[in-house]
């Protein structure tokens, strides 16, 4: 890894400026050129630890088709697809929210090997469950470590990154997610011939081979500077910042700049219920609007049912007129590669464009997608025929809404959540954040199909539209942008009237 610095390539001019990063760069004529770098030591960390997230990416795209058979096998209702489909959601609350502590604990780079360490046994358990019940139990298990992986990734990503390409490094997490949900849309296809009782296990054992391959990369990993600062291992600290910094004359002002964040740290990590009441007791200003911030984003990010519509894309796809279950994963296929596509270059330019501009793009565009979507459910249900035009609305509208999440919510999320706490309060603030998120899933995915049944699919579909209308203006009102700045500046925006 260590060669992977000596090579750089050209990524993004660096944006005039008065801040005392560029005093620091004059004085000490070692700034940045006037192209910022894409850091490859930087780099490589960031997907290392991303490549985490290819655990619950496969797991999404994998159980939308897996549940098929898993229904046959064992006879079971809808009610308990639900229970089973979303209960790794809900549950992953439980390695969210202990993720924080933990990981400020251990650091980052062991949490996150818990988290693809849990999430293997998981896996095994659930490939070789004889019953429904010890599929559950697998389910659970999984959920506790996706819960850690989705917290720690970003958060890790976001304190290893330089500040101008932080967007693009923090992005990485959802862009694995997207390649593990075409992976296992590919597993559902090439896997759906074999025998039932053997085809599920089958897709549902596989997730355990990237587990393996985290936890061995975790090895290679350096560990965050900031909780190495945090830990008072200043050296280790200054040498990751050196590989991941342009020059010296920038990794020693973040070295100074986190070690001024981090004097206010001392104070909290003697006593963790500090941090606690600090953001949900007697937050000030600033950290009331951080959190409600980072809650909206997560909240909204699964209120839009995005997960849903994947996990339960075959079923959807079936009432839009697709039929025969190779048609069906072979759909899914062509969705999986829309939604891989625009988050990779969603993630290119997040930097350059910024963070509340991608919201606003996705957001809007979902909402239209969704409610086109709905008329195509629409109309075919209330049609004896199927028309081919309404069958491919409803497939084009499938796709142009798991992309514009793509281009949108999906990256956006893990790097606004990551970045905007204060390093004091950024592990349990994110857990926190990404605990709403993971509840909203589980809620949303266990009773996607009940809900279905009442209202139509057509009818959950213009539900989701509006809710992101409703996204679409809390971004634009409570969000403000962090583009480019330092994760010791962005506090200071929301000390400012929100936009």
């Amino acid at each position: 890894m260590d060669e992977m610095i000596k090579q750089d390539c050209y990524y993004e001019p660096l944006p005039a400026s008065n801040s005392k990063a560029d005093q620091s760069n004059n004085e000490t004529n070692e700034g940045p050129s006037s192209h910022h770098h894409l850091n490859k030591y930087a780099l490589a960390g960031a997907i290392l630890a991303s490549t985490n997230s290819i655990l619950l990416g496969y797991d999404i795209g994998v159980m939308s088709g897996a549940v098929i058979f898993i229904r046959e096998d064992f006879k079971i209702s809808s009610i308990q697809v639900e229970i089973l489909v979303g209960c790794l959601n809900v549950c992953s609350l439980i390695g969210s929210l202990a993720s924080g502590k933990i990981s400020d604990m251990i650091g980052r780079r062991y949490t996150i090997m818990i988290a693809a360490a849990t999430f293997l046994i998981g896996a095994l358990v659930m490939g070789l469950a004889p019953s429904y019940t010890f599929l559950m139990f697998g389910r659970v298990i999984a959920g506790i470590g996706v819960g850690f992986s989705l917290m720690v990734s970003p958060v890790y990503v976001a304190e290893l990154s330089p500040d101008l390409t932080r967007g693009f490094l923090t992005s990485l997490p959802e862009v694995f997610i997207s390649c593990g949900i075409l992976l296992g849309y590919v597993s559902n296809y090439a896997l759906s011939s074999l025998p039932i009782g053997v085809n599920w296990r089958v897709m549902l054992g596989l997730a355990a081979l990237p587990a393996v391959f985290v936890a061995l990369g975790v090895l290679a990993m350096p560990e965050s500077p900031r909780w190495l600062i945090m830990q008072g291992r200043h050296e280790e600290a200054k040498q990751v910042l050196v590989r991941t910094s342009e020059n010296k004359g920038e990794a020693e002002y973040r070295f100074s700049e986190i070690s001024q964040a981090a004097s206010n740290f001392k104070t909290f990590s003697r006593n963790r219920q500090g941090v606690w009441k600090e953001l949900l007791i007697t937050p000030t200003r600033p950290v009331l609007r951080i959190l409600i911030a980072a809650i909206g984003v997560n909240f909204f990010m699964q209120a839009s049912g995005n997960d849903a519509v994947i996990y339960y894309s075959p079923q959807v796809f079936k009432e839009a007129g697709v039929q025969g279950e190779k048609q069906l994963f072979g759909v899914t296929i062509i969705m999986g590669i829309a939604k891989t596509c625009f988050v990779f270059v969603s993630a290119l330019v997040l930097d350059k464009f910024g963070r509340r501009p991608m919201l606003l793009l996705g957001s809007l565009g979902m909402a239209v997608s969704l409610f086109g979507l709905g008329l195509g459910c629409t109309f075919l249900q209330n049609s004896d025929e199927k028309p081919t035009w309404a069958i491919s609305l409803c497939v084009i509208a499938v796709c142009a809404t798991v992309s514009f999440f793509s281009i949108g919510l999906g990256p956006t999320t893990w790097v606004y959540s990551s970045e905007i706490f204060p390093m004091r309060l950024r592990a349990q603030g994110t857990s926190l954040a990404i605990s709403v998120n993971r509840l909203i899933s589980g809620i949303v995915s266990m009773s996607f199909l009940t809900v279905s049944e009442e209202i139509t699919f057509g009818g959950m579909f213009f539900v989701l539209a509006g809710v992101m209308v409703v996204a679409t203006i809390f971004f634009y009102y409570f969000l403000p942008e962090t583009k480019g700045k330092s994760l010791e500046e962005i506090e200071a925006l929301f000390e400012d009237e929100l936009h």
